[in-house]
């Protein structure tokens, strides 16, 4: 409770435009690169219809990128990587 409510918090923040998704193995990743201090961090969406619902997984990791581009490029290669290793598990 306290982690999702922290992850709500820390998603509200200075978040770069997000991007167009790109489908991977039935999901959708949508980077959404987090700014802070003039960098941009490794973050993004994986979202996926199961059982007529749409499901979502926030993601950020700690990799920090000079531009917003290179964010959103490191985000679809992290979330291709947490599909492939996690699948299904996801959303559960």
């Amino acid at each position: 409770m306290i982690l999702r409510a922290l992850l709500r918090r820390f998603r509200r923040g200075n978040a770069a435009a997000a991007s167009e998704a790109v489908e991977h193995k039935g999901c959708a990743i949508v980077p959404a690169p987090k700014k802070d201090r003039g960098r941009f961090y490794t973050a993004g969406y994986i979202r996926k219809t199961v059982d007529g619902e749409q499901k979502e997984t926030y993601f950020i990791r700690a990799d920090s990128h000079s531009s917003a581009d290179a964010a959103r490029d490191h985000a679809v290669t992290k979330g291709r990587q947490i599909i492939d290793e996690q699948g299904e598990r996801l959303f559960t």
